[in-house]
This record gives C-alpha cells, sequence and structure tokens, in this order.
C-alpha cells in the first residue's frame, strides 16, 4: 500500500519574456509544473488531500514563483514535492509502499526517443523496467482525438482539472500565510 509520495520536476528558464515568467498569463513554478506533482498524486491515492502546506519563493522582479515545495495529506499517508523553473533540469518520482519502493526516471515529459527507466526495489533487490520511447504529447493528441471522433469522454474530465487547480489554490494561500 503506497504511504509516501516524493516528487522533483525542476528546469532553468530566466528568460522575462517567456509565458512562464509572466503573472499575467498564470506564470510561475507551480503553475507550470508543479501542477504535475499534485495531480500525480492525487491520481496515486485516488484521493483529495485533506490538507495542503506550501512554501514559495517569488522573483519579485517579475511576480511569479521560481520554487516551490509543498506537502499533501491523504489521512495517514502523504506526498511532498518540489518544483521550479530556476534549478537544473531534473524529474523524479519515488513512490513508497509497504511492500517495496518505485523510482520513476524523467516521469513528466521524457524525451520522445529515449525509453523511460522504472525501478522497483522490493525486499532489498533492485529491478529496472526499461519502457519503449514514446511521444507523450502525441499520444495525448491521439487520445484526445479518439475521444471527439468516438463521442466518448476525454481520458482526464474537466472536474480532475478543476480539482488540481484548488490544491494549486490551497498552496497559494498556505504559502502567503507563512511569509513573514
Amino acid at each position: 500500500m503506497v504511504q509516501n509520495i516524493q516528487s522533483v520536476f525542476t528546469y532553468y528558464n530566466d528568460d522575462p519574456a517567456n509565458i512562464r515568467n509572466s503573472p499575467e498569463m498564470g506564470g510561475g513554478g507551480l503553475m507550470d509544473i508543479g501542477c504535475y506533482c499534485i495531480s500525480l498524486s492525487r491520481f496515486l491515492y485516488g484521493e483529495e488531500p485533506n490538507s495542503v502546506s506550501g512554501r514559495m519563493d517569488i522573483l519579485p522582479e517579475l511576480g511569479v514563483d521560481w520554487k516551490a515545495s509543498g506537502i499533501l495529506t491523504f489521512g495517514d499517508k502523504t506526498a511532498t514535492f518540489t518544483c521550479s523553473t530556476r534549478l537544473q533540469n531534473y524529474q523524479r518520482v519515488v513512490v513508497f509502499g509497504t511492500g517495496g519502493v518505485i523510482e520513476l526516471e524523467r516521469p513528466f515529459n521524457p524525451p520522445p526517443d529515449q525509453p523511460m527507466h522504472i525501478h522497483i526495489t522490493k525486499n532489498g533487490v533492485r529491478k529496472t523496467l526499461v519502457t519503449e520511447a514514446v511521444d507523450q504529447y502525441r499520444l495525448q493528441v491521439d487520445a484526445f482525438c479518439r475521444s471527439i471522433l468516438d463521442n466518448t469522454p476525454v481520458p482526464t474530465p474537466l472536474e480532475d482539472a478543476l480539482a488540481n487547480m484548488k490544491v494549486i489554490d490551497a498552496m497559494f494561500k498556505s504559502s502567503k500565510a507563512h511569509t513573514v
């Protein structure tokens, strides 16, 4: 049973003209990439967090967060994450369970021409699974198009995005409340 999820998603972007650095356009690390860490945790636990604690560092000259860290609780289970738009390019997810550990390398947007590695450790033995290289963005577009053409629900409904946004809003509120 999953007990703790730790995720990191960072890259470096100091271009003031980039949309990700514009508060008017919803810029900042939490909205751009932290949302994936939150969504992953909600998906793996299959429920909404019952508490959210967040801390952010804001770039005064741009008015967007360049680093955000959060703790989400789901009953007695937790998820922690850090995202940043001003750190080295890095992605990792580690899922700790009562029966072992799963580690995902580059889980959010692996290069389309490179496989992803999944490390599974159980009883002290580590095995690595290697996925085939795929263009995840193409797969998302294909799934969306199939939903339209087949008149079926989209893979991730709008309600999920709204629920994710509630957690993001709670992160901003928590960070603001703890600003000294």
